[in-house]
């Protein structure tokens, strides 16, 4: 990926990125994220607008990444070898301590070719998001946010059908006192099909970090909940839909994604050199609803939950190092195995995984 960036004092901003991802020798092929021979990532034209009592406002017009959060729910999508992008238009407002985007996109479609992308046809996103600090936490901040999704083919285990999906969401998050803390909670309403959509996600994260010990150890846990269909035989969905989340989600290998799932997510981070970092994770994961299935990250439908009782999916350990050589060159390594559990072995049968990756980035 290399990018231009040109900004004229208090005037419009032009950017524009390119970017080109390969893969070869992977079994059956390139994957849609896989590969993009050389194509558009980013070029947007930004044009701020003075006006009275605000610090900062402007017009974003063009395609363009979006990140918010924890990318829990809005991510550029890191992981897979091809970033996603959008097409559309973001207003950006910074006023009395707020920062507030408004934006109405289009989902680029990956293809593998040369300047073949396209903006999805079948898909609309449009939402509102602010961010505040505030002074009854700790360190803390406050987001508050509305995403809407329109998808015409929308696939989850009851079925295919068209998806109007509303979601209302707010996250506190901040650290003191080397504790730190990510807390957030959504609902979501809408329509799929004939029926109505009632779903919702709490996620929580805790840690603390012993910044006078050794290696400065965080110690960590994650508990995460996403509600799964009640029953499949029924109009109405309660399947939660992460919309457009990183892609490492619960690791890199990225084999469950948050839909219908339980999981705690203990963590050990560990510095044994002030460029050099650690960590060592444990994942385990439920089914939230024993009568839907389990998804990936993609909101794709891994395995359909029709016919299996059991609840347990499987447990994954995970190490990780990344070593930051200079301002310009970081390299990172990752093992994890995936212990398969009950639902898998009743469904499938499933096997264990092993994932090995190590990687190199160099920013200019």
């Amino acid at each position: 990926m290399i990018h231009a960036d040109l900004r004229a004092q208090e005037s419009i901003r032009l950017f524009t990125q390119f970017k080109s991802g390969l893969e070869e020798d992977r079994n059956g092929g390139p994957r849609a994220v896989d590969r993009d021979d050389f194509d558009l990532n980013q070029a947007f034209i930004e044009v701020p607008i003075p006006v009275s009592g605000a610090d900062f406002l402007a017009v974003r017009a063009g395609r363009q990444e979006l990140a918010y959060g924890s990318s829990r729910l809005v991510s550029f999508r890191e992981a897979p070898n091809n970033r996603l992008s959008f097409d559309g238009v973001k207003i950006i407002l910074t006023i009395g301590g707020w920062q507030v985007d408004a934006f109405a996109v289009k989902p680029m479609r990956t293809q593998s070719g040369v300047f073949d992308d396209d903006p999805d046809p079948n898909r609309n996103f449009w939402g509102l998001y602010a961010v505040t600090p505030v002074t009854w936490l700790p360190g803390g901040n406050l987001d508050l946010y509305y995403l809407g999704l329109d998808r015409k083919h929308a696939s989850f285990d009851p079925g295919v059908a068209h998806e109007l999906r509303h979601s209302f969401g707010s996250r506190v998050w901040g650290g003191q006192s080397g504790w730190d803390y990510n807390f957030e909670w959504v609902g979501q309403l809408g329509r799929f099909g004939g029926g109505d959509i009632q779903a919702w996600t709490v996620a929580s994260e805790l840690g603390f970090t012993f910044e006078g010990a050794p290696l400065k150890p965080r110690l960590s846990i994650k508990a995460n909940v996403t509600s799964g269909d009640d029953d499949p035989k029924n109009a109405d969905l309660q399947t939660f839909n992460p919309l457009f989340p990183r892609g490492a989600y619960f690791g890199e290998p990225a084999l469950i994604g948050p839909a219908n799932h339980i999981d705690a997510h203990p963590q050990l981070a560990l510095a044994p050199h002030r460029n050099v970092k650690l960590s060592l994770d444990w994942d385990c994961f439920w089914r939230a609803s024993t009568r839907d299935g389990i998804y990936g990250p993609a909101v794709n439908l891994l395995q359909s939950g029709q016919g299996a009782d059991s609840r347990f999916i499987g447990h994954q350990a995970e190490a990780m190092v990344a070593w930051q050589v200079d301002r310009h060159l970081s390299v990172s390594a990752d093992y994890a195995h995936f212990f398969t559990g009950a639902f898998l072995e009743q469904t499938t049968p499933g096997k264990d995984v092993n994932y090995f990756s190590a990687w190199a980035t160099f920013r200019f």
